[in-house]
C-alpha cells in the first residue's frame, strides 16, 4: 500500500471505502492512500517531524533539512511506501517510524497495566493501540488518531460496553464502521481518511478499515481498555 505524505484529498467517496468515510465530524484526511507514479523531487522544506526523523534515523539532529537529511529520509519513505517520498519528515512519515519501533513490544515502557485478561491499550502520546492479555499482545500495534484539543479521548480505565458493526452518528451523522463504544460515547472505528490527519478526531480512537474490522473479532464486550498519555497539541 502506498500511503500520501503532506496532500488531502476531495471529492466523494464510494461503495466500501464510504462505509468507513468519516470520523465523528473530523476535516479531511491530510494524508490518503494512493497508487500515484512517478517520484518528487527531493524537498528543502524542514518537516513538522524534523528533530524527530533525524534522531530515528540517527542523523545530526538540528531541526533543519539538509541535503543529506533528504536523502536518507527519501530513502526510508521508499522503503515503506510513502508518496511523495520526497524527504519531507511530515506525520506519515514519523508516524510509521513510531509503529516500527513499538512492533517488537509495545509495552516496553510498561505503561499498559498487565492484567489475566484482555486489555485494549491505548498510547495517546505515541498514537497507538494494541490488545494484550498477560505480557502477551494478541493484536497490534496499529497506529490510531484520538480526539483533537477539546474533545479529547479520555484517559484511564473504560469497558467496551458496546458494539454495532455499521453504526451511524446521529450526533455528527457520520458513519462510524465497527464501532466499539467504551466511555460516554467514545469508541474504536474506522475511518476512510488518514489516521495521520493532525486535526485529531471528536474524542474517538480512529482505526484503517481493516485494523478496525480485525480488532472487532479481538475485543468482546466487557474487555477493558486502559488509555493514558496525551496526544501532541492537546
Amino acid at each position: 500500500m502506498i500511503v500520501r505524505e503532506g496532500t488531502r484529498r476531495r471529492g466523494a467517496v464510494t461503495g466500501l471505502v464510504l462505509a468507513a468515510a468519516l470520523t465523528l465530524g473530523a476535516a479531511p484526511p491530510a494524508d490518503v492512500a494512493h497508487s500515484g507514479a512517478g517520484a518528487a523531487a527531493c524537498t528543502g522544506r524542514t518537516g513538522p517531524y524534523q528533530r524527530q526523523v533525524e534522531r530515528w534515523l540517527k542523523l545530526r539532529v538540528d531541526g533543519r533539512q539538509s541535503g543529506g537529511d533528504c536523502v536518507a529520509v527519501r530513502a526510508f519513505q521508499r522503503r515503506h511506501g510513502i508518496k511523495p517520498d520526497s524527504g519531507f519528515a511530515g506525520a506519515v512519515t514519523w508516524g510509521t517510524m513510531r509503529l516500527i519501533s513499538a512492533r517488537k513490544n509495545p509495552n516496553a515502557a510498561r505503561r499498559c497495566p498487565v492484567r489475566s485478561y484482555r486489555i485494549a491499550c491505548v498510547d495517546l502520546k505515541r498514537q497507538l493501540t494494541w490488545v494484550q492479555k498477560g505480557k502477551r499482545v494478541l493484536w497490534g500495534p496499529a497506529p490510531m488518531r484520538s480526539g483533537r484539543a477539546g474533545y479529547r479521548t479520555r484517559t484511564g480505565w473504560h469497558r467496551v460496553y458496546w458494539k454495532h458493526r455499521n453504526h451511524w452518528s446521529s450526533i455528527y451523522h457520520s458513519p462510524m464502521p465497527y464501532s466499539q463504544f467504551f466511555d460516554r460515547g467514545q469508541a474504536f472505528h474506522a475511518i476512510s481518511g488518514s489516521i495521520y490527519d493532525p486535526n485529531g478526531s471528536w474524542g474517538c480512537v480512529n482505526l484503517r478499515l481493516a485494523d478496525a474490522r480485525t480488532l472487532w473479532r479481538v475485543l468482546k464486550k466487557g474487555d477493558r481498555v486502559y488509555v493514558w498519555g496525551r496526544r501532541s497539541g492537546t
